[in-house]
């Protein structure tokens, strides 16, 4: 969505048919000492959402009190969300919101003690894309989120500005947080900067970071590391970084770190969070529990996409995998990213009392059959992705293989017809493991081709550990002109043992959850293992795609 898309800022209000509030959410009329008393609550609150347009169009201008900055979401996709988490318990009474020219027809504001379980206070059924001030509204909660649900025009949604108004439930927690020390740059691109710094300490606890540019917030997380995307080459940044705990106290701002990007084309940047095994039967009320912390890493990364590996979903002994399942573990952590992941099946997805894939097909719909298929491709800057059922070719009882000629036969036709200097390939049986399944030979006719096509990058799971890979030839042998293979089945399922490294591993972990964190530009990846910890469990060099 460009930024000349802007109308005039004439604003009206949003006519009262168009409001429907949720008997539950509707208040007795509060007199006018009540109502004097609102406070703006969300201005520079952090922000959440589902996706961006572009880097530049972050959730955090929709609520900086500038209208002239705006939050944008993806284009052409209507499921989107901004979620502001207001620092304490409230109770809103207004909220407002200044459209840009990208508008709702539809949406909700919705309210939730816990940022998860959400209960809507206001729906709105035919938007106008004036300004929209709801009143009357009696929402308690610590967040609040805009649902798209509807757009009104080709784009996505874009808000110039969301401000939701009330009453704290008291003053709470008044001690900020110490500022983050030992603020470092890592690896600097000529498009990104990686960023690290050691932990704030608060009276009460720290609930994350806001990282600003140039004195200017750019985004938030909740590690302790941001990888900075979008930036020009050959030049000049300064980063400082402050704390804010849960009640809204922003701590001082870190000492500053300067960086310098490296010289280069200002190409499409982007990064990508990927992991598979992932979500098991239980929920965050477990310390043990590992899907909800990886879902947060996958939150802190902000990444423009999210690919899965596999193993999505955990099934049952006794019931076989369920969409119920899904609802009930996946859904309420990764399905935050439903709307941007890229998912494919492993062979927990099989394991369906009713018949294999329904409930994997079921949850994720048209997102993971786009062309009616479970498998696709789809692309983002100068990359090409190539999503597969690796089921098809893997029989899962002794890694033995098995002929899938439709899945092969559109491979090699997607191949050919493909465009991007780049390329990626994932699914869930990787031909080279450490670990307990071992070498997949039913994925070797998967190998050798996308060897011989000089594809960049592979992705698998199945195993569950962390395994890094030099680039490998057809035959297993270090080749610089071969893939990139990356093992990252460490989304939330118990660990497996591993055995003997490769020769060709450059790096082996077993017993380490964490989530791929991959950075890409038109002409070259990296990759870095995010730890639960929110550190930097391993770094692979910069890698030039093949072509």
């Amino acid at each position: 969505m460009s930024s000349s898309r802007v109308r005039s800022l004439a604003r009206f209000a949003l006519p009262a048919a168009a409001v429907v509030l949720l008997p539950a959410a509707v208040s007795p009329a509060r007199d006018a000492s009540a109502a004097a008393a609102d406070v703006l609550l969300s201005q520079g609150k952090p922000v959440s959402t589902s996706t961006l347009e572009t880097s530049t169009l972050g959730g955090e201008n929709a609520v900086d009190g500038n209208l002239k900055t705006r939050w944008a979401s993806a284009v052409s996709s209507d499921a989107q969300w901004l979620r502001v988490d207001l620092g304490q318990a409230v109770t809103v009474h207004r909220v407002k919101l200044n459209w840009e020219a990208a508008y709702a027809k539809k949406y909700r504001i919705e309210i939730s003690d816990d940022g998860e379980n959400f209960k809507s206070i206001a729906t709105i059924t035919n938007g106008d894309g004036k300004t929209d001030d709801l009143t009357g509204l009696s929402g308690h909660g610590r967040f609040l989120r805009f649902v798209g649900t509807e757009r009104a025009t080709k784009y996505g949604y874009s808000l110039w500005e969301l401000q939701a108004y009330g009453t704290p439930d008291s003053s709470g927690d008044t001690q900020a947080p110490t500022a983050p020390s030992n603020l470092a740059a890592g690896e600097v691109g000529s498009n990104s900067a990686a960023l690290t710094w050691a932990a704030a300490t608060d009276n009460v606890g720290v609930s994350g970071y806001e990282v600003l540019r140039d004195g200017k917030s750019v985004a938030t997380s909740t590690t302790t590391s941001y990888t900075d995307n979008g930036l020009s080459p050959d030049t000049d940044y300064t980063y400082t970084v402050r704390a804010k705990d849960a009640a809204g106290n922003t701590s001082p701002v870190s000492g500053p770190v300067k960086v310098h990007t490296k010289p280069g084309n200002a190409g499409t940047s982007f990064v990508l969070a990927a992991a598979g095994d992932i979500a098991e039967q239980c929920t965050a009320s477990s310390s043990s529990c590992v899907h909800p912390k990886t879902a947060k890493l996958v939150q802190g990364m902000n990444p423009a996409a999210v690919i899965t590996m596999g193993d999505n979903q955990y099934d049952a002994e006794d019931t076989g995998l369920t969409l119920q399942n899904f609802k009930d573990y996946y859904d309420k952590t990764w399905g935050k990213f439903k709307s941007i992941t890229h998912p494919i099946p492993g062979n927990h997805e099989t394991y369906d009392d009713n018949k294999p894939f329904e409930a994997y097909e079921q949850y994720f719909g048209k997102i993971a059959t786009p062309n009616g298929k479970r498998y696709y491709s789809w692309e983002m800057g100068n990359w090409h992705f190539i999503a597969l059922d690796s089921n098809g070719f893997v029989d899962d009882k002794d890694g033995g293989q098995l002929e899938d000629t439709d899945q092969m036969n559109w491979i090699k036709q997607d191949l050919a017809k493909n465009t991007k200097g780049c390329v990626a390939a994932y699914y869930h049986h990787p031909r080279w493991s450490s670990g307990d399944h071992g070498d997949q030979r039913g994925s070797k006719q998967l190998w050798d081709l996308f060897a011989q096509n000089k594809v960049d990058l592979v992705l698998n799971g199945h195993d569950h550990h962390y395994e890094r890979f030099v680039p490998q030839n057809a035959s297993g042998k270090a080749d610089p002109a071969g893939p990139v293979e990356i093992i990252g089945g460490m989304g939330g399922a118990n660990p497996y043992p591993v055995h003997s490294a490769h020769p060709t591993t450059a790096k082996l972990l077993k017993d380490t959850f964490g989530v791929l964190k991959l950075t890409m530009t038109d002409t070259t990846f990296s990759e870095q293992l995010i730890g639960l910890d929110g550190k930097v469990q391993d770094s692979s060099p910069t890698y030039t795609c093949h072509n």
